[in-house]
C-alpha cells in the first residue's frame, strides 16, 4: 500500500469533522463554475500524484455541497457518521470482499449476519427470520413487494399473468414515493398502488384502509400487500402498526413495514412502544445509514418467512460457488449479486456502544426534537405535526406564503439548514430534523435564532 497516500487520507479524515463544523452548512454554487473547477483539478490527459488527487477531491467535497454531517444540518435523514464506521468502510475497501457467495467471504457474511440477527431480535422477529443488507430503503421496499408476490402460485414463472385479479398495494398518502417506482418495476403499474387517507397525525387510518380493501374486492381486485410506515419522510408520522396488522391479517395481505428511519426507535425503551406491532410484520425495511449514523448505503431488509425469500430470489448457476442453501448466499437471497460488505460498518457501530448504549444516543436526539418544538412554540411558531421522533414541522406567525422565502434565507445564511415540506391539507411548513449525534442544545438554539432572523428579514 502507498503509505504516503494513506497518511494523507488519515490526516484528511481526522480533520474532516472539525472543518465541516467550523464552516457553513451549505454554500451557493454555480454549476458551470463548479464543473470548470473540477475539470481544472482533474485534467485526465495528465497523470496526477495520488496524494495530490486525494487532496483536491477533499477540498471539492468540503467546499461544495450541503454538509449533511454538520451538527446544524436539520434536513433529510442524512446523519453525521461515526468514526468507527468510516474506518470500517476503509477496511472493507482494502480487503474488497465479494459478498455474492458465502464461500468467497465467509467472515464478512458472518459479520453482517451478526448485526442483522441482533437487530431482528430488537424488532421482535422470530429466530428463523432472514435478513440482508441493501443499497437503501427503496431496494428493501422492493424486496418486500417481491416477497409478497412470491406467495402467488406460478408467479415466479408467469409473473403478473399468474395473479388471480388486478393486484393492489396499499400505503398511506404520506408513504415513500419509492413505492411508485416499485409497482412500475414489478410490472404491477401505478394503478396497483392505492394511497389510503391519513388521520390528523398524518398516519394511515385503519378504517380507511378497510374501506379501500372492501371497495377493491367488490371491484374484483386482489389485495396483495399493505405497506405501513414507521417514520414518514415528511412529518415523521408512525402508522398504527398493530391496528394495520389486524386488518392485513384478516384480509390475507402481506404486511411490510417501511421503518427506514423510525426503526432505530426500537433501540430506545422510551420510544419502542411507538413501534408496537412491528413484530407482526411479514417484512421490514430499516436503514442503518439514517439514524444509526453510518455512511451510505446501508439499507436492511428483514423477512419472517424464509420460504418467501427463497422463492423470490433463489437462482442457480454453474459459475457461482454456491453453498447449496439458498439462504446462505447473498446472491440467492436478495436482489443484488456482486456487492460490497456494507454490514461491517454497521456491526462496528453497534459494537462500539453495545445495543444498550444506543438507547441514550437515540433518546438524546429525540429530546432535542422536543426542545426544538418548545422553543419554536415560545417564539409563537405553530407545530404542525405530532410524532415522538425528532422531526419538527412548523409554521411562523403571520402569512403562510412566507415559508419558501424564510427557508431560502436560512439556507443562504449558511448557519443552519432546513427544508420545506407540503403537509396534508395544503399546509406548507418548515421541516427540521435532528439527524446528527453531534447536535447539541446550543445548535437547536442557533436554529431557532436563524429561523427568527429569516422570518424578520422577509417580513
Amino acid at each position: 500500500m502507498n503509505h504516503a497516500l494513506l497518511t494523507r487520507l488519515v490526516e484528511e479524515l481526522a480533520e474532516a469533522s472539525a472543518r465541516v463544523a467550523a464552516g457553513p452548512v451549505a454554500r451557493a454554487d454555480d454549476l458551470a463554475a463548479l464543473r470548470a473547477e473540477v475539470e481544472r483539478a482533474f485534467d485526465l490527459e495528465r497523470p496526477l500524484a495520488p496524494e495530490e488527487a486525494l487532496a483536491r477531491a477533499a477540498r471539492l467535497l468540503e467546499n461544495h455541497g450541503v454538509q449533511v454531517t454538520h451538527p446544524r444540518y436539520f434536513g433529510l435523514f442524512n446523519p453525521s457518521v461515526r468514526d468507527v464506521a468510516v474506518a470500517a468502510e476503509a477496511l472493507v475497501a482494502a480487503y474488497n470482499p465479494q459478498l455474492a457467495a458465502r464461500s468467497h467471504a465467509p467472515a464478512a457474511i458472518e459479520m453482517e449476519r451478526c448485526a442483522l440477527a441482533a437487530l431482528a431480535r430488537v424488532l421482535g422477529l422470530p429466530e428463523d427470520a432472514t435478513a440482508t443488507f441493501t443499497v437503501g430503503g427503496a431496494e428493501a421496499n422492493l424486496q418486500g413487494v417481491l416477497c409478497a408476490l412470491s406467495r402467488v402460485p406460478g408467479w415466479a414463472r408467469a409473473g403478473v399473468a399468474a395473479l388471480p385479479g388486478p393486484p393492489v398495494v396499499y400505503a398511506s398518502a404520506e408513504s415513500h414515493h419509492s413505492l411508485v417506482k416499485i409497482v412500475r418495476a414489478c410490472g404491477l403499474g401505478e394503478d396497483a398502488l392505492r394511497r389510503v387517507a391519513v388521520d390528523a397525525r398524518f398516519a394511515l387510518d385503519p378504517a380507511a384502509l378497510e374501506r379501500a380493501i372492501a371497495s377493491d374486492r367488490a371491484a374484483g381486485r386482489s389485495p396483495l400487500a399493505v405497506v405501513a410506515t414507521a417514520g414518514t419522510t415528511g412529518a415523521g408520522a408512525i402508522d398504527p402498526l398493530d391496528a394495520i396488522a389486524e386488518v392485513a391479517s384478516r384480509e390475507g395481505a402481506w404486511l411490510h413495514v417501511d421503518a427506514a428511519y423510525g426503526g432505530t426507535a426500537a433501540l430506545s425503551p422510551r420510544l419502542r412502544p411507538a413501534l408496537a406491532g412491528i413484530e407482526r410484520a411479514d417484512s421490514v425495511t430499516w436503514d442503518a445509514h439514517k439514524w444509526l449514523s453510518v455512511p451510505l448505503g446501508a439499507g436492511m431488509f428483514f423477512c419472517r418467512h424464509p420460504g418467501a425469500v427463497a422463492r423470490a430470489f433463489g437462482v442457480s448457476t454453474s459459475y457461482m460457488p454456491a453453498s447449496g442453501d439458498p439462504l446462505q448466499d447473498p446472491f440467492t437471497s436478495s436482489m443484488q449479486w456482486s456487492r460490497r460488505a456494507s454490514g461491517v460498518k454497521v456491526l462496528l457501530a453497534l459494537a462500539e456502544l453495545g445495543l444498550p448504549g444506543w438507547a441514550p444516543v437515540v433518546e438524546r436526539m429525540a429530546a432535542l426534537g422536543d426542545q426544538l418544538r418548545a422553543r419554536l412554540r415560545a417564539a409563537r411558531w405553530s407545530i404542525r405535526n405530532e410524532t415522538p421522533l425528532p422531526v419538527v414541522c412548523a409554521t411562523p406567525p403571520g402569512p403562510d406564503d412566507r415559508i419558501g422565502p424564510v427557508i431560502a434565507e436560512v439556507q443562504r445564511g449558511g448557519r443552519a439548514w432546513v427544508s420545506e415540506v407540503a403537509l396534508p391539507g395544503g399546509v406548507s411548513a418548515v421541516r427540521a430534523c435532528v439527524t446528527s449525534f453531534r447536535t447539541t442544545e446550543e445548535d437547536v438554539v442557533a436554529l431557532v435564532e436563524e429561523l427568527e432572523r429569516a422570518r424578520r428579514a422577509v417580513a
